[in-house]
């Protein structure tokens, strides 16, 4: 059968079309009304949002200013715009909202580097090849993954990650004195919880595609799996979606317009890559970074490789300080992201208690916006080592510390999880959860957390 070409089917169209006079109701204007309203409910919350969840208050375009400027840039053309995008915010003037919105973006585009920021004194991890070549590797321990022990360890780390995300969110996007002043010392739920969450969407993503794949995955499978499954992103994630659709694959697709490059995004679902890859750190790090560069870019990449790697450890270690020291020896010393976390063990190790580490990380990682992977990082070091592998402590601990909570508490919950199985969570926990998983996935809006499980053997069985 001949293919048609596209101007053929065209052609045809048009010369099959019949004219019709339709009637003012079918005439589809009205739609463009509900597209303007849509159109300006997204652009008002670049400029003021709450966080779904908290209700902790953001304002992602000024903190896109803030963290291009972290990454060396020279953005103070676009700082000196912010007070007067907020008076059109005001105003509701969305006719100038826009102008000024896309103006702040042409900067960003154009932005000049600032030669002597601090950022520039670090190597860029832009390939996996240059991470390689800065990391001694590590061999792997075997691991039976058709073993019913693997599938128990899984299932209790997606368990305890889904537990301490429900917890997180109610917390999330605050410091931790305000966080004190309100809750007081947290040890259980702070409400009735759930199990919506963006960050578990985009492992759900990655285990689609490495079901479809097996060990030929790529970032490209992986890319397209977001565009089939998920429907929106935020910060670094919309933009990696938008570029996605149009059609701009990784690792264009975390780098291009995207100023949320070295947020969160990344290392809040590594966890995913280290339980597909149980005693194989550099695997755990292959896939990190493959699932990393669709939405970020260097540090935001080595984010998820931390945690990734750190799972994929906890099938094989069994002391969490052990688990935090090995992982950060397999990030580049040369990388900023390396100074960060070192930084934090060091400051665990010399304060010798929670509350001063926490301090002092937080003091000098006080520039940099509560969703970027910095100081969420060093909140894991600090959480994990003097939680000591008791899911109770460093779950109160990684609460009281603040920031992005949420994606902290799951992504270092998991690793207990594997470690402790059921011994980890009391009733406290798992009873309020139970075991439904509600997500906003597309084809998957409610899954058994004990099938999720067993999916995830599956999945990592296609790897070996």
């Amino acid at each position: 059968m001949t293919m048609k070409k596209a101007w053929e089917r065209e052609y045809e169209m048009m010369k099959n079309a019949i004219p019709k006079i339709l009637e003012e109701d079918e005439q589809g204007w009205l739609f463009s009304l509900k597209v303007e309203e849509m159109d300006d409910i997204f652009l008002k919350m670049k400029w003021k949002s709450n966080v779904p969840g908290s209700n902790a208050p953001e304002r992602v375009i000024i903190a896109a200013i803030q963290d291009m400027e972290n990454m060396g840039y020279d953005v103070s053309e676009a700082e000196a715009l912010i007070d007067e995008g907020l008076g059109y915010l005001e105003a509701n003037d969305m006719v100038s909202l826009n102008r000024i919105t896309c103006r702040i973006w042409n900067i960003f585009n154009n932005a000049k580097k600032i030669t002597d920021h601090p950022y520039w004194r670090y190597r860029v991890y832009d390939d996996f090849e240059k991470y390689l070549e800065d990391v001694n590797h590590v061999k792997p321990v075997m691991v039976d993954v058709n073993s019913q022990d693997f599938l128990n360890r899984t299932y209790y780390g997606w368990l305890a990650q889904i537990c301490a995300g429900a917890l997180g969110t109610a917390v999330e996007g605050y410091t931790s004195e305000n966080i004190e002043k309100v809750f007081g010392n947290i040890t259980e739920y702070v409400r009735k919880p759930n199990t919506y969450n963006d960050d578990i969407t985009y492992e759900l993503a990655f285990l689609k595609a490495l079901e479809r794949k097996g060990k030929d995955l790529s970032s490209f499978d992986i890319a397209e799996e977001w565009a089939a499954l998920i429907p929106f992103g935020w910060s670094a994630e919309e933009w990696a979606l938008k570029n996605i659709k149009m059609g701009i694959y990784p690792p264009e697709s975390g780098y291009l317009h995207n100023p949320y490059r070295e947020w969160i995004g990344a290392q809040m679902r590594g966890a995913v890559c280290g339980m597909v890859a149980p005693g194989n750190p550099m695997l755990a790090a292959r896939l990190a970074y493959m699932d990393g560069i669709v939405s970020h870019h260097n540090n935001g990449v080595l984010g998820e490789i931390f945690n990734a790697v750190m799972t994929s450890l906890a099938y094989v270690k069994t002391d969490v300080q052990e688990i935090v020291t090995l992982a950060i020896d397999l990030i580049p010393n040369k990388s900023e992201y390396y100074s960060v976390v070192s930084v934090a063990l060091n400051q665990c190790i010399e304060k010798g208690n929670w509350r001063d580490a926490w301090k002092a990380c937080e003091e000098k990682y006080h520039h940099y916006n509560w969703i970027h992977a910095y100081p969420n990082a060093a909140a894991e070091v600090v959480a994990l080592w003097f939680g000591e592998g008791d899911f109770d402590k460093t779950m109160n601990i990684i609460c009281m510390v603040g920031y992005d909570v949420d994606c902290n508490a799951a992504q270092i919950g998991t690793i207990i999880g594997i470690i402790k199985g059921e011994k980890a969570l009391s009733e406290k926990w798992t009873k309020p959860i139970g075991d439904k998983l509600m997500t906003y996935v597309r084809a998957n809006k409610e899954l058994s957390i004990k099938d999720l499980a067993k999916f995830t053997v599956a999945c990592t069985q296609k790897l070996v």
